[in-house]
Protein backbone atom coordinates (compact mmCIF):
# COMPACT_ATOMS: atom_id res chain seq x y z
CA UNK A 1 0.00 0.00 0.00
CA UNK A 2 2.93 2.60 0.78
CA UNK A 3 4.26 1.68 -2.94
CA UNK A 4 0.82 2.99 -4.34
CA UNK A 5 1.22 6.10 -2.40
CA UNK A 6 4.47 7.05 -3.99
CA UNK A 7 4.17 6.04 -7.81
CA UNK A 8 3.19 9.11 -9.68
CA UNK A 9 -0.76 7.50 -9.82
CA UNK A 10 -0.74 7.37 -5.93
CA UNK A 11 0.83 10.62 -5.91
CA UNK A 12 -1.96 12.01 -8.20
CA UNK A 13 -4.60 10.81 -6.04
CA UNK A 14 -3.44 12.56 -2.74
CA UNK A 15 -3.26 15.62 -4.23
CA UNK A 16 -6.29 15.15 -5.94
CA UNK A 17 -8.23 14.43 -2.20
CA UNK A 18 -6.05 17.72 -1.00
CA UNK A 19 -7.50 20.01 -3.75
CA UNK A 20 -10.96 18.29 -3.30
CA UNK A 21 -11.38 18.96 0.91
CA UNK A 22 -10.12 22.27 0.53
CA UNK A 23 -12.71 22.84 -2.35
CA UNK A 24 -15.11 21.21 0.33
CA UNK A 25 -13.95 23.59 3.33
CA UNK A 26 -13.61 26.88 0.62
CA UNK A 27 -17.37 25.67 0.12
CA UNK A 28 -18.49 25.42 3.35
CA UNK A 29 -17.25 29.17 4.22
CA UNK A 30 -18.88 30.62 1.27
CA UNK A 31 -22.02 28.64 1.91
CA UNK A 32 -21.75 30.36 5.53
CA UNK A 33 -21.26 34.03 4.41
CA UNK A 34 -23.80 33.29 1.67
CA UNK A 35 -26.42 32.49 4.65
CA UNK A 36 -25.08 35.83 6.40
CA UNK A 37 -25.45 37.81 3.35
CA UNK A 38 -28.99 36.24 3.47
CA UNK A 39 -30.38 36.92 6.68
CA UNK A 40 -28.63 40.76 6.10
CA UNK A 41 -30.90 41.02 2.85
CA UNK A 42 -33.71 39.81 4.86
CA UNK A 43 -33.42 42.65 7.32
CA UNK A 44 -32.81 45.48 4.92
CA UNK A 45 -35.89 44.50 1.93
CA UNK A 46 -37.86 42.03 4.31
CA UNK A 47 -39.70 38.88 3.48
CA UNK A 48 -39.55 40.51 0.24
CA UNK A 49 -36.27 39.16 -1.02
CA UNK A 50 -37.20 38.99 -4.56
CA UNK A 51 -36.86 42.26 -4.86
CA UNK A 52 -34.38 44.56 -5.90
CA UNK A 53 -32.69 47.35 -4.26
CA UNK A 54 -33.96 49.71 -6.24
CA UNK A 55 -37.74 48.67 -6.53
CA UNK A 56 -37.04 48.16 -2.46
CA UNK A 57 -35.90 51.97 -2.40
CA UNK A 58 -38.84 52.88 -4.04
CA UNK A 59 -41.23 51.30 -1.87
CA UNK A 60 -39.81 52.84 1.18
CA UNK A 61 -40.06 55.95 -0.58
CA UNK A 62 -43.90 55.25 -0.96
CA UNK A 63 -44.08 54.40 2.54
CA UNK A 64 -41.86 57.66 4.11
CA UNK A 65 -44.56 60.10 2.01
CA UNK A 66 -47.31 58.28 3.47
CA UNK A 67 -45.87 58.97 6.50
CA UNK A 68 -45.46 62.35 5.74
CA UNK A 69 -49.03 63.03 4.53
CA UNK A 70 -50.37 61.03 7.88
CA UNK A 71 -47.97 63.13 9.82
CA UNK A 72 -48.68 66.58 8.15
CA UNK A 73 -52.89 66.02 8.57
CA UNK A 74 -52.21 65.27 12.00
CA UNK A 75 -50.43 68.47 12.40
CA UNK A 76 -52.89 70.87 11.01
CA UNK A 77 -55.49 69.04 12.63
CA UNK A 78 -53.29 70.04 15.80
CA UNK A 79 -53.33 73.30 14.89
CA UNK A 80 -56.71 74.02 14.72
CA UNK A 81 -57.32 72.65 18.15
CA UNK A 82 -54.46 74.46 19.40
CA UNK A 83 -56.29 77.92 17.68
CA UNK A 84 -59.43 77.25 19.45
CA UNK A 85 -57.99 76.17 22.47
CA UNK A 86 -56.26 79.91 22.69
CA UNK A 87 -59.37 81.60 21.34
CA UNK A 88 -60.85 79.95 24.56
CA UNK A 89 -57.76 81.03 26.92
CA UNK A 90 -58.36 84.53 25.56
CA UNK A 91 -61.70 84.38 27.64
CA UNK A 92 -60.17 83.06 30.77
CA UNK A 93 -58.88 85.17 33.73
CA UNK A 94 -55.47 86.65 33.01
CA UNK A 95 -54.93 89.39 35.64
CA UNK A 96 -56.52 89.38 39.33
CA UNK A 97 -55.99 91.32 42.68
CA UNK A 98 -57.07 90.98 46.12
CA UNK A 99 -57.20 93.32 48.98
CA UNK A 100 -58.73 92.92 52.22
CA UNK A 101 -59.47 96.48 54.01
CA UNK A 102 -61.97 97.56 56.94
CA UNK A 103 -64.84 99.15 55.38
CA UNK A 104 -66.26 100.88 58.50
CA UNK A 105 -64.33 101.60 61.82
CA UNK A 106 -67.07 99.62 63.43
CA UNK A 107 -65.40 96.46 62.13
CA UNK A 108 -62.18 95.15 62.19
CA UNK A 109 -59.57 92.45 61.22
CA UNK A 110 -59.73 93.63 57.47
CA UNK A 111 -63.13 91.60 56.44
CA UNK A 112 -64.14 93.59 53.58
CA UNK A 113 -62.37 92.53 50.47
CA UNK A 114 -62.38 93.81 46.79
CA UNK A 115 -61.16 91.12 44.20
CA UNK A 116 -60.86 92.15 40.35
CA UNK A 117 -61.05 88.87 37.86
CA UNK A 118 -60.00 90.45 33.99
CA UNK A 119 -58.67 87.95 31.17
CA UNK A 120 -56.17 89.18 28.70
CA UNK A 121 -58.22 91.58 26.93
CA UNK A 122 -58.42 93.64 30.50
CA UNK A 123 -62.22 92.81 31.00
CA UNK A 124 -64.18 91.52 33.79
CA UNK A 125 -65.33 92.31 37.22
CA UNK A 126 -64.22 93.61 40.16
CA UNK A 127 -66.49 91.91 43.29
CA UNK A 128 -66.66 93.59 46.79
CA UNK A 129 -67.74 91.87 49.72
CA UNK A 130 -68.79 94.72 53.15
CA UNK A 131 -68.88 93.56 56.29
CA UNK A 132 -70.59 95.20 59.01
CA UNK A 133 -71.27 94.19 62.18
CA UNK A 134 -74.57 91.90 61.65
CA UNK A 135 -74.43 91.74 57.64
CA UNK A 136 -72.34 91.36 54.53
CA UNK A 137 -72.91 92.89 51.16
CA UNK A 138 -71.53 91.71 47.68
CA UNK A 139 -71.15 94.11 44.99
CA UNK A 140 -70.42 93.31 41.38
CA UNK A 141 -68.86 96.21 39.31
CA UNK A 142 -68.50 95.09 35.35
CA UNK A 143 -64.89 95.91 33.84
CA UNK A 144 -64.87 96.96 29.77
CA UNK A 145 -61.08 96.68 28.58
CA UNK A 146 -59.99 98.37 32.13
CA UNK A 147 -62.26 100.76 32.06
CA UNK A 148 -65.20 100.36 34.97
CA UNK A 149 -68.95 100.82 33.94
CA UNK A 150 -69.74 102.13 37.17
CA UNK A 151 -68.16 104.27 39.75
CA UNK A 152 -65.43 102.00 41.56
CA UNK A 153 -64.53 102.57 45.36
CA UNK A 154 -61.15 103.76 45.95
CA UNK A 155 -60.42 100.23 47.03
CA UNK A 156 -62.09 98.51 43.99
CA UNK A 157 -59.46 101.51 42.08
CA UNK A 158 -56.73 100.16 43.68
CA UNK A 159 -57.41 96.26 43.20
CA UNK A 160 -57.94 97.23 39.61
CA UNK A 161 -54.34 98.75 39.63
CA UNK A 162 -52.90 95.59 40.98
CA UNK A 163 -54.52 93.27 38.88
CA UNK A 164 -53.60 95.41 35.68
CA UNK A 165 -50.04 94.88 34.18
Amino acid sequence: MAAELTSTIGIIALAAAAVALVALCLAAVLFMQLRRLRADQRVVLGDRGTQDLVAHAASLDASFRALHAYVSGVAEQLDGRLGVAEGRLDRTIAHCGLIRYDAYNEVSGRQSTSIALLDSERSGIVLSSIHIRDQARLYAKQIVKGDPELRLAPEEEEVLRLALP
